[in-house]
């Protein structure tokens, strides 16, 4: 089976789910946390070797301060009780997104752990946080145009291949496969960029019940399908 070397998921549907079974928010976001690892460790059985996944986006700053407080809280318990299997699997992690409006004390834990994983091989986690991509395009513009302002490169060496290094996921091959639970049909300013030809997956299961059996579902899915570029197959 055709395996995706890169999978990028956007992990929907939390709340939906708790509210269906008349629960707190925050159940569905800690359902989730648990589903995301397995689904981790699914991914690199099956020999994918990045996934990267939209945790928090820069539109999620709209939502009750009491939930975001919880989300955070959460994601700082979630770096500490993960951050001893990541170093026992080999798995490298890294946070893309914006940083300046994140609490200090999460993002040195965030920091942290990038920093104890980085030499690791067997497979990437890129989680994005405060993650927007017309952020990433903008932010991608402003720092190749103060580089030409500061003569560091020349404007006539700008070509696609170049402004991809410069986007939060660098030069990360693109996300061959999309992954989107909850029902929704679109991919809501997730790596505008890089998701130009990736193969798209919508489930109207909620994240919590997208399990590992459901993963690999996605997974043959996949492998059916046959990815052209923009080719003619004569």
């Amino acid at each position: 089976m055709k395996i995706p070397y890169h999978i990028a998921i956007i992990m929907d549907g939390n709340g939906r789910w708790a509210k269906a079974r008349k629960l707190p928010r925050n159940a569905g976001h800690r359902e989730g946390i648990k589903r995301l690892k397995e689904i981790i460790k699914t991914a690199q059985k099956a020999g994918v070797k990045i996934v990267t996944v939209f945790a928090f986006s820069t539109e999620n700053w709209n939502r009750p301060k009491k939930e975001l407080s919880f989300l955070f809280s959460y994601l700082e318990k979630f770096l500490d009780s993960y951050k001893k299997e990541l170093i026992e699997k080999g798995i490298r992690f890294k946070a893309i997104g914006r940083r300046d409006r994140i609490g200090e004390k999460i993002v040195k834990k965030i920091e942290s752990v990038e920093k104890i994983t980085k030499d690791n091989d067997k497979l990437s986690f890129n989680i994005a946080l405060d993650y927007g991509g017309r952020w990433d395009i903008l932010e991608a513009t402003r720092r190749i145009a103060k580089d030409c302002s500061d003569k560091r490169l020349n404007i006539s060496n700008i070509d696609e291949n170049l402004f991809k290094k410069y986007l939060s996921l660098g030069e990360s091959p693109e996300p061959d496969l999309l992954i989107r639970t909850s029902g929704e049909n679109r991919v809501s300013n997730f790596l505008i960029w890089d998701l130009a030809y990736s193969e798209f997956y919508f489930t109207s299961l909620f994240w919590p019940d997208f399990d590992s059996k459901q993963f690999q579902k996605a997974l043959k899915i996949y492998s059916e399908r046959e990815r052209r570029f923009g080719r003619i197959d004569e």
